[in-house]
């Protein structure tokens, strides 16, 4: 196999959609708040009730910060002008962690996600589709708007929202559930969900000491009380660790049925003899796939490291398919690696299909 040349850092970018009250921009202004010094990239149909000075703190207004004003931005750009905005959001100079599209309340959430995987710029990576629903008006939305049962079934995670103010809320979410296609269903209020579900919330050393939106804001966070500061119990995670290689078709099993609820999944593989000279970088988020072959940092210990987020996953069974997915075998089958590579973007060619 030949060497790949190394791969650029990719930022995730989020598709964050949902209808008109739905919720959508009270959840961009928690990120921002509760962002753990992260810097969030905004393009956004219209500034609108967004925190202006919260964006200013938290690094992400200027020249972090698009809008289209009142434009409907899958109407609005096409996937060459999509990635124009990407372009300036992407800039190493601004230090961007995550990318969020806050999409207007009529945007088709599919055009977006199918632009972003058009999209030639190498350094971004799509970060998912978030659907944010109204559980209090969710079925007279959906009479209104029968085409939210599709939106659904594209969404990689759900955040039902508005939970504390619906007369029926286990109902709804039952029904949510049942029209995803494995998604991550998320109860919330007030847009109150993890960072963590949609990036890693770990400031780079640079920014050691830089005051944060959430230092200034530390005092209101304990004000809102226990719900606030316990908002990882909405979600499960597995952290795997393994000295001995993975079987690629094994692991390719286990990743084309990952069940409902498996939100994300980032780290490290060591295919072993399949390739001695690289290890994979996985990163899936929903049913997005995509490996990235590197070499391996010298004299560092040859691990398969996997961090699986999601919510009402069973972390256990988890483990136990990863577990059978290990194997010491000395020699390699010539056409064990298909699977993997067929997800491994080619640099000549845009864009990657979900898996």
């Amino acid at each position: 196999m030949s060497q790949p040349s190394p791969k650029p850092q990719q930022i995730p970018v989020v598709v964050l959609a949902g209808f008109l009250g739905s919720g959508k921009t009270t959840l961009l202004n928690h990120l921002l708040h509760r962002s753990g010094g992260s810097r969030i990239g905004a393009l956004v149909n219209d500034f609108g009730a967004i925190e202006i000075d919260a964006m200013a703190v938290a690094g992400a207004l200027g020249d972090s910060t698009v809008s289209l004003g009142n434009g409907c931005l899958c109407c609005a750009v096409d996937a060459s002008e999509l990635d124009q905005y990407l372009e300036r959001l992407a800039e190493p100079g601004l230090g961007i962690d995550v990318i969020v599209i806050e999409a207007s309340g009529l945007a088709e959430p599919q055009e977006l996600v199918r632009m972003l995987l058009a999209s030639e710029h190498p350094g971004v990576v799509y970060g998912g589709l978030v659907e944010v629903v109204d559980a209090a008006e969710f079925d007279d939305t959906r009479a209104r708007h029968p085409e939210l049962d599709r939106h659904l079934a594209l969404a990689d995670l759900v955040v039902v929202n508005k939970l504390d103010r619906a007369a029926d809320g286990d109902r709804v979410l039952g029904l949510v559930r049942a029209l995803v296609d494995r998604a991550a269903v998320v109860p919330a209020t007030y847009g109150r969900i993890d960072p963590e579900f949609l990036f890693d919330c770990r400031p780079s050393e640079e920014r050691i000491g830089q005051l944060s939106f959430d230092d200034l804001h530390e005092a209101d966070l304990h004000e809102e009380g226990d719900h606030a500061g316990h908002l990882h119990a909405a979600y499960d995670s597995l952290s795997f660790v393994s000295p001995v290689p993975l079987d690629p078709r094994r692991l390719m099993t286990f990743l084309d049925s990952r069940p409902q609820g498996l939100y994300r999944i980032k780290g490290y593989v060591d295919f072993g003899p399949y390739d001695v000279r690289n290890r994979y970088e996985v990163h899936a988020v929903g049913r997005f796939l995509r490996f990235y072959p590197e070499p391996w940092p010298v004299g560092g210990e040859r691990l398969t490291q996997l961090v699986l987020i999601g919510s009402g996953i069973d972390a256990a069974a988890l483990e136990k398919e990863l577990e059978a997915s290990r194997s010491d075998a000395p020699h390699a089958d010539e056409h064990g690696m298909w699977g993997v590579l067929r997800y491994v973007r080619d640099p000549e060619e845009p864009g990657a299909d979900p898996a």
